[in-house]
């Protein structure tokens, strides 16, 4: 894994390739304090809720949820779409 410091580093266009090839560890003093990785096959809108601590929390209390009350599984779920009227 490549690392810069954040004093260093230039311009974030001349790390864009790089990122697509491994995750770039950006430093200041040496420690850790960000991390750069390249996304494939996601849009801004997945991005943004992958990152959003709400709705993370929402989808791990849907999850608990489930797990103790019960509920249906995805194929099930998609099972019943797919025999919805339009």
């Amino acid at each position: 894994m490549r690392t810069v410091e954040a004093t260093k580093a230039k311009s974030l266009a001349e790390y864009t390739e790089k990122v697509k090839k491994e995750p770039l560890v950006v430093t200041l003093e040496g420690k850790p304090v960000a991390v750069l990785v390249g996304i494939t096959n996601a849009d801004m809108e997945t991005v943004s809720l992958s990152n959003n601590p709400r709705f993370l929390a929402l989808i791990e209390r849907s999850r608990a949820r489930r797990k103790s009350r019960g509920g249906i599984s995805t194929e099930e779920m998609r099972r019943r779409l797919e025999t919805c009227p339009a």
